[in-house]
């Protein structure tokens, strides 16, 4: 009984430590960049565009940002409702059927795909294939294949969640699935589903190898077509940290990048949070 009374303080002080250490590591990046980049975010930063020679010496990053929010905004549009009437399938309707396991397989190995090669074949397809050429639109579609197992799993798991007493009492009395699942489960499940919709956002929102040979360009304008290369967060960092253009706006871009992932994830743990009191 002392050895596994030791131990369990072992195991308690091990779990406490591994989570303070995360949180350390958290405040350590995050304290790092406002001590280098601080200094640069500010009001002039956040709604100017890059300027100077090379590129990024002065200015803001507004072209950049308005890119990013684009490139999120048309990723979780193509991949949203895909990937909730998947979920669908997997929770409610394929439990126990065979072609189940051959999805989830699927989405799994999507999931572990690298986002490079999710980048060379979002080229290969919207920018050669489909003629878009290096554009807003095919960046959003190869970002919207990256997050799709995102969102496929957790409106999955979210599905999942609802109180299995809800379906039982429906088809106790005779009600149809579909009515259920309208009207009950989805509700149910909406705050955790969208929950996953914004960790997927903040997946979209950080990555740069997709983007890099379907969207992104060093300079472009604030027009925001679809048919148009644009600027985004993730790539002008890059070019300013591996051309060594700019180390101060590099800091500062990457603080405004964190803050904003950071927002993102705040709200969908609120979300979940909420969820899980409303079960």
């Amino acid at each position: 009984m002392i050895l596994r009374s030791w131990l369990d303080r072992l195991l308690l002080l091990l779990f406490w430590g591994s989570g303070l250490l995360i949180l350390l590591i958290l405040i350590g990046i995050i304290g790092y960049l406002i001590c280098r980049g601080g200094s640069s975010l500010t009001l002039e930063f956040l709604t100017t565009t890059p300027k100077g020679l090379p590129l990024g010496t002065s200015g803001g990053v507004l072209p950049a940002v308005k890119g990013t929010c684009l490139l999120v905004l048309i990723a979780v549009a193509a991949s949203a409702a895909p990937g909730v009437i998947t979920a669908v399938y997997l929770s409610e309707y394929g439990r126990y059927a065979k072609l189940k396991v051959l999805v989830n397989m699927t989405i799994q190995c999507m999931a572990g795909i690298p986002s490079i090669v999710t980048g060379l074949f979002g080229y290969a397809i919207f920018v050669v294939y489909f003629g878009m050429g290096i554009s807003l639109l095919a960046g959003g579609l190869s970002l919207g294949i990256m997050v799709f197992p995102v969102i496929v799993l957790t409106s999955r798991d979210a599905l999942l969640a609802v109180n299995e007493q809800y379906r039982l009492a429906g088809a106790a009395l005779g009600v149809s699935r579909w009515y259920m699942l309208i009207r009950v489960i989805i509700p149910q499940a909406a705050p955790a589903m969208l929950s996953g919709i914004l960790l997927a956002m903040g997946y979209a929102a950080g990555a740069t190898a997709p983007i890099m040979v379907t969207a992104a360009v060093i300079s472009a304008g604030m027009s925001g077509g679809l048919m148009e290369p644009v600027m985004a967060l993730p790539y002008h960092l890059y070019v300013l940290f591996s051309q060594h253009i700019s180390m101060e706006k590099a800091y500062g871009t990457a603080l405004l990048l964190v803050l904003l992932l950071l927002l993102l994830n705040i709200t969908a743990l609120w979300l979940k949070g909420r969820h899980r009191k409303g079960v």
